[in-house]
């Protein structure tokens, strides 16, 4: 018997059959250009149908001309995008799978106010009612503009049935335009419009069914629960899929949480991982109670045994395992083939998804950078054309990857880590509060390592000794870094530790703790949190504009957040200036106005970390291929050294 007999079990949407109950729900690529769909795109939802998902929802596409958005963003405003849409429907079909199209407008959310020259659009919303989030004022759309957006939707609905799309979804969550419609805090409209808040999105469903015909799915996706500042509560929402129901019209819906509109529900539009998996299900539920048709659910769910137990629970219908798939395209082919343990499990990091949208880049994973590079990285491994024997020194994520991925290209490879314990900075950054499942990408790692064969020695640090001694062809540096110890006038007169020092329980914190924070990444905010909730009173001084900011940032606001919520005080724009025994005296950064903070116990610097260059400085003279990956160049995050570490298993 199956493992998993639910979910795995095929389902029937109005003649179209899933092979199975796992999906992938509509995200963000970044990949398109000038709004039409590219061949990256293509390639990237094939990897999804060859791995085996039952269905695949694509990508967001606006709908009309008012859902502004820059040209990495997708549309299907004209017929001009028909053959991208059809690339990409005959990409999932080649491989058995299912694809649907979804229609999407902003509104004053998400995208709205953004130009590809940079200027600021005008945002239209059912009333001028702001974005906090986005702090964009909307105009309201006039009656006339209301119902031309309705025909765009049908119009878009059309064209994607032509790309070859199986089925249509219609965008109604995360606070854009159809929500905005349907709640009374943002609809305060007194044309039909509002006297009737779900006139707009039944006119929409009845036109996108007229346009599409009886044959193909229409489905709606909605947040059982926008979590945040005027956003839907989930009674509403349910009442509101009651009503949906009876008109008889909506296949599916698609459920998750959250709201791009305001700053706390904008963390549950992609949960970091300090938030419980499956924890949406209770919000679908709810909803499943009161519709007659099939129910998705989203949100955390990275593991089988959690779509299982939902499924099983009766919660929700099918699971939308996005990220999880994104972080493993083959994840539905491991669970049918019953490969658990193969699965690269997602941790839920942000970094490299949705991450990636804020920096301008195409979507990834920072556990396997092949994903959003399928046309280039992400092809198929060859076998190298003669075996060597490689030594890769040290086992972080960098070194990790790279004997991985060498020994999988059929080179004999041995992996030296000077620790006991693989996982390199991972293993530091598991060990905070809500950060356990971080430690997966170590896990992760070491069982590829492990299944194509590297052999591993712990507690042995790489010289030129033993490289001389074992002779290897090629050598992958990927030693890390050290901590870095800025130079503070008066630091001997005070107690000062660093802050890799208290991760790794070598430090002896005292009651009140003055953190500084030089590096605005997850350690700072990590050790705080640490601290105070064990008992200390905590101040972060940080060198920038606020703690987190080089972090993914529903990431960071959730743990803004938490912070505050423990009391830990947070001064941006400071610099620490010097230490005078129990004081810190710290200076503004741009106004050059100088403070002291008393009564400090100890002082922590999260002042990263140095390249750690011993190794490499002692290779002159060695005849063999030499590679670098990781901290070793210059240290930066666990996405560049994974990255890294494939690039240099390539290249054996």
């Amino acid at each position: 018997m199956r493992r998993f007999p639910r979910l795995l079990s095929p389902l029937d949407v109005r003649g179209v059959t899933l092979r199975n109950r796992i999906v992938s729900t509509a995200h963000g690529t970044f990949m398109s250009e000038g709004g039409l769909p590219t061949g990256r795109i293509a390639a990237y939802q094939e990897a999804r149908a060859r791995g085996g998902a039952g269905l695949i929802i694509h990508e967001a596409s606006s709908v009309h001309w008012t859902a502004v958005g820059a040209g990495r963003y997708a549309t299907c405003h004209t017929d001009a995008c028909i053959p991208g849409y059809r690339a990409i429907a005959d990409a999932v079909h080649a491989h058995g799978g299912v694809v649907f199209g979804q229609l999407y407008h902003p509104g004053r959310g998400d995208i709205a106010g953004s130009t590809s020259d940079g200027s600021i659009a005008v945002s239209w919303a059912p009333s001028p009612v702001p974005c906090e989030r986005l702090q964009l004022m909307p105009r309201a759309m006039p009656t006339a503009l209301v119902r031309e957006v309705v025909a765009a939707y049908g119009d878009a609905a059309r064209r994607l049935r032509a790309a070859g799309m199986d089925g249509i979804e219609i965008m109604g969550h995360h606070g854009h335009l159809v929500s905005q419609f349907l709640n009374p805090r943002t609809n305060l409209r007194t044309d039909v419009y509002g006297q009737d808040r779900l006139r707009f999105l039944m006119e929409i469903i009845e036109d996108v069914r007229a346009k599409i015909g009886d044959a193909a799915p229409l489905g709606l996706r909605i947040a059982g629960d926008e979590l945040g500042f005027l956003g839907l509560p989930n009674a509403e929402t349910v009442e509101i899929c009651a009503a949906i129901d009876r008109l008889g019209r909506i296949d599916y819906y698609n459920v998750v949480a959250g709201s791009c509109s305001s700053f706390d529900g904008g963390i549950h539009v992609v949960p970091p991982m300090a938030i419980a998996p499956g924890y949406v299900a209770p919000f679908a539920a709810a909803i499943k109670a009161k519709v007659t048709k099939p129910v998705i659910v989203t949100g955390r769910i990275n593991r089988p045994e959690v779509a299982e137990a939902i499924l099983a629970a009766g919660q929700a219908d099918l699971c939308g395992m996005t990220r999880a798939m994104i972080c493993d395209p083959e994840l539905a082919r491991k669970i049918t083939e019953d490969r658990i343990a193969d699965i690269r499990v997602c941790i839920g990091c942000n970094q490299a998804c949705i991450g990636h949208g804020a920096k301008g880049a195409a979507i990834s994973c920072i556990q396997f950078p092949e994903s959003g590079r399928e046309t280039g990285l992400g092809r198929p491994k060859t076998r190298a054309a003669q075996a060597k024997r490689v030594l890769v020194a040290g086992g972080g994520p960098a070194g990790l990857k790279a004997a991985a991925v060498a020994a999988e290209r059929g080179h004999s490879v041995t992996l030296y880590d000077r620790r006991a314990r693989l996982g390199g900075q991972v293993r530091l950054a598991e060990t905070l509060p809500g950060r356990a499942e971080f430690g997966g990408l170590a896990d992760n790692l070491i069982h590829e390592a492990e299944r194509a064969g590297v052999a591993v020695v712990l507690g042995t640090a790489v010289d030129r000794d033993l490289i001389d001694r074992v002779r290897p062809d090629a050598i992958v540096v990927a030693t890390g870094g050290r901590p870095y110890w800025p130079h503070v006038d008066g630091r001997d007169s005070g107690h000062v530790v660093h802050a890799l020092d208290v991760l790794e329980g070598r430090a002896n914190v005292g009651a009140s703790v003055v953190l500084v924070d030089t590096r605005l990444d997850w350690t700072a905010m990590g050790v705080a949190e640490k601290l105070a909730r064990d008992g200390r009173r905590v101040r972060l001084a940080v060198t920038g504009h606020m703690a987190g900011q080089n972090i993914q940032g529903m990431v960071r606001d959730h743990w803004a957040g938490v912070l505050h919520g423990l009391g830990v005080a947070v001064a941006p724009y400071m610099r620490l200036s010097g230490i005078d025994g129990a004081a810190v005296v710290l200076q503004h950064m741009v106004s050059g106005a100088v403070e002291t903070w008393a009564d400090v116990d100890t002082v922590v610097l999260a002042a990263g970390q140095i390249q750690a260059t011993e190794l490499e400085d002692s290779l002159a003279g060695f005849n063999g291929d030499v590679h670098l990956a990781g901290d070793c160049l210059t240290p930066r995050t666990a996405e560049e050294a994974v990255l890294e570490g494939l690039q240099a298993g390539l290249a054996l």
